[in-house]
Parts: structure tokens; C-alpha cells; sequence
């Protein structure tokens, strides 16, 4: 009789334990396993505003030279190509006023790539990063995934309020401890998911703040501006890199994914001179390089003007997209009694509130209500870091992003069903 062995114990990293069970995971998941689903949880771009006719121009120019299409089809640099990284901060000058040098300037797979790299060059085991109440919550998983401590400071309509920093600042001093954080994390454009914007005089302060508590370990600010491009109304606030005149302390992570498309997945870091060569050594483990016929593709998008004509097509569509899920909210949600709900100018996402008690977990009823309604939603818990200020369990998340405006207001409505039925059986 043949013998049988036993299949040794399979051991996954602790990094792989973390990564493990995302919620965008299971609630993309479950958005595709319910075709029927309104998805109101996906920060996904309209597939009707992708720039199918920009992208073929610049490719059949780019292969009508053989040369070139060769270039962009063999590997390139580390840092990102050159003439992109020269567009980009042209771009950014024009934007900010920025100073930065093209040496600053880093090409990512995306903005998520440059968060990631960021987090790997800054931080060790037991570190920990600032962030606001709620903030992006990948970004929470990617300081999970390197051991750091996420700790969330208190928030206002204009986003982390200075004061509650300073706490924070004076709480780990005391503690003996202030020389483990290592950055504070900002969205300052229609945050994600908040969808707050910063003013200018509030960033300064944080930017300052950061500058001198910078006693036993230099603090950064990493600035997310994936959303920028996104206004509806009013005017653009300067880059954070505005009030950093020594460069030394803001890293701006920035990204065509919203702005142009997903799926060239071109990213960019502006950053600090003493960062730069540090996050290309990480850089150069993962890939030694971007996809270079991607930033070929995009260069010539900047280089040929071809990026603001696109962006003024978005802000038309999401405009109307922003204004449908508003006048939805109004009609349906205002009617329940502790409903509120950020009214915000720009974006892909609206922050929601609801009566005290109702939890919006995929555990509760109101998330398997809504469900069976036909409407999908993100969990405001996710959002929230595992320190710090306490998690507002009564929170969502709604994007207009990708559905039509019938659709967002059929949704908002059968949310709103969703709520009326659950707070009438008491849950």
C-alpha cells in the first residue's frame, strides 16, 4: 500500500496576512456577482468619458516613426521619461508656481505606486503617520502592510484641524514617542472620501506644524492630489508646495487616472531632493520603470494640449453627475430626520451621515437592506484609522462617478428606502 505524505503547512508572510480581505475587494465582488446592483461604492471613472479618439490619435503618430515607437516599446528609466517628466512639471509651474527641479519629478504606476514607495522609504515597524478622520482608506491597508501605525486627528469642514494636530504632537511627546511619527497624509482636493477641499491657510499651518516638531526625526506631509483636476466650481487652491519655500518637507503624490485614464496607469511624485534617490532605490527592486510606451502615450497627450480640452469634457459630465446625486439627496434623504451629507464643488465622492446609531457596516441590517434595494454603497468605517479619533460607524461613502443620473437618483432613493425601513423596524 502506497504511502501517503501530508502537504507541508503553507505559511504566508505577515505582509501577505494583511493584505489580505481588503473591503474594495469584496465590495467590487459583490457589485459584479449583482449586475443589477445601482453600485454607489466604486470610485470608478464613466466609461463614456474614457478618450478613445485622443489615445488612437497620439498612437498612430507615435508608430508612423518607427524609431520612436521602438523607444517606447523598449525599456526606459527609473525615474520615468524625461520628456514627461519635463511636460509634467511645466504643467505643475503653471498650476503652483512650482519650484521644483525635474530631478524632483518621479513617474509612478499610478499614485498608489508612490504611496507605496513613499511609506517603504520612510517607514519602519511601529512608525506612525497622522491622517485625517476619515481619510483614503487604501492608503490605511498600504501602512498596515508595512507594520506603521495609522492614527487619525480630528476633522472639520475644512479638513485636519491644526489644533487636534498639535495634540497629537504634544500627546507623543509626553509619551516619549514623538520621534516615531514620520508624516502626516493629506487629501487636499475633494478628499477621498470626504470630499473636502483644504484651503490654502489651512495646509500652510499643517506644513508649518510638521516643520517644527521636526525635533528628533524630520515629519513629511504627503499631499494626495489625485482629485485636483476634478472642480466643478469656484477657484483652484495652490499645491501644498506652496508653503514649503525650502522644498524639504511636502511630497506631492499625483495621478492621470482620474484626470485622463485608469488604465494607462501613469502616476508622478514630486519630491523633496533628500527623498529622491531613496524611493528610486525602492523603485528599482519593484519594476526599474514605469510602462514606457504608457508615458510616451502621455507626453504627447501634454505636449500636444490635448489633456485640459479632455478634463473640460470630465468636469461637463461629472458636473451634471455631482448636481443629479445632490438634487437626489434633497428630494429623498433631506425628508429623514439626521441625515446630512458634505455638498461638495468637486470630485467623484459624497460623505454621508446618518442618524446616530445606524451603523452602515456590511455586518448590519441598513448595509443587506440596502443591498436588497438594489443599491451598493462604501462603509464609512473603513475610513477610519485604527488610532485616534473614534470611528463614526454612521458614515458612507456615495460616488456618482460611473452611474448616469437616472441611475444615481434611483439609487438615492432606494437608499433612502433602505434607511426608512430600517429605522421604522428600530435596527
Amino acid at each position: 500500500m502506497a504511502d501517503f505524505v501530508t502537504a507541508p503547512e503553507l505559511r504566508l508572510s505577515r505582509r501577505a496576512l494583511l493584505a489580505g480581505g481588503q473591503p474594495i475587494s469584496a465590495l467590487m465582488a459583490q457589485a459584479l456577482e449583482n449586475p443589477d446592483l445601482i453600485s454607489l461604492a466604486a470610485g470608478f471613472v464613466d466609461n463614456e468619458t474614457l478618450p478613445v479618439d485622443v489615445v488612437s490619435e497620439v498612437l498612430r503618430e507615435l508608430n508612423s516613426d518607427p524609431q520612436e515607437a521602438r523607444r517606447a516599446l523598449q525599456y526606459g528609466t527609473t525615474a520615468g521619461l524625461p520628456r514627461l517628466r519635463a511636460a509634467l512639471l511645466s504643467r505643475l509651474r503653471h498650476q503652483s508656481d512650482s519650484t521644483a527641479s525635474i530631478d524632483q519629478v518621479v513617474i509612478t504606476a499610478g499614485s498608489n505606486q508612490l504611496l507605496h514607495l513613499v511609506a517603504e522609504t520612510l517607514l519602519d515597524p511601529g512608525d506612525v503617520v497622522l491622517c485625517a478622520a476619515p481619510t483614503y482608506f487604501v492608503f490605511l491597508g498600504t501602512l498596515a502592510n508595512v507594520h506603521a501605525r495609522a492614527r487619525s486627528v480630528a476633522t472639520d469642514e475644512h479638513g485636519m484641524i491644526p489644533k487636534a494636530l498639535e495634540q497629537e504632537f504634544r500627546r507623543f511627546e509626553n509619551r516619549g514617542e514623538l520621534g516615531r511619527i514620520k508624516a502626516i497624509y493629506l487629501v487636499p482636493y475633494f478628499d477621498n472620501p470626504s470630499s473636502i477641499t483644504m484651503p490654502l491657510d489651512r495646509i500652510a499651518a499643517i506644513v508649518e506644524a510638521a516643520q517644527r516638531w521636526s525635533t528628533q526625526t524630520r515629519i513629511h506631509v504627503i499631499c494626495d492630489e489625485a482629485y485636483r483636476d476634478l472642480r466643478y466650481a469656484g477657484e483652484d487652491v495652490p499645491s501644498a508646495r506652496t508653503v514649503d519655500p525650502d522644498g524639504e518637507t511636502v511630497v506631492v503624490a499625483g495621478t492621470f487616472s482620474k484626470s485622463f485614464s485608469p488604465g494607462i496607469r501613469v502616476g508622478w511624485g514630486v519630491l523633496p531632493p533628500h527623498l529622491v534617490d531613496p524611493v528610486l532605490d525602492q523603485k528599482g527592486n519593484i519594476d526599474f520603470g514605469s510602462p514606457n510606451l504608457n508615458q510616451y502615450l502621455m507626453a504627447s497627450v501634454l505636449e500636444g494640449g490635448l489633456l485640459d480640452p479632455h478634463i473640460a469634457r470630465l468636469r461637463t459630465n461629472y458636473r451634471k453627475k455631482l448636481t443629479a446625486m445632490l438634487a437626489a439627496a434633497d428630494e429623498h434623504l433631506a425628508p429623514i430626520a439626521g441625515v446630512r451629507w458634505q455638498r461638495p464643488t468637486g470630485g467623484l465622492y459624497v460623505w454621508a451621515r446618518l442618524p446616530e446609531g445606524m451603523e452602515t457596516s456590511t455586518e448590519r441590517e441598513l448595509f443587506k437592506r440596502a443591498v436588497d434595494e438594489g443599491v451598493l454603497y462604501v462603509p464609512g468605517e473603513y475610513c477610519y484609522a485604527p488610532e485616534g479619533v473614534a470611528v463614526e460607524k454612521n458614515t458612507m461613502r456615495l460616488s456618482f462617478g460611473v452611474q448616469s443620473c437616472p441611475r444615481i437618483n434611483e439609487g438615492i432613493q432606494a437608499l433612502a428606502n433602505a434607511i426608512c425601513a430600517v429605522g421604522a423596524s428600530g435596527g
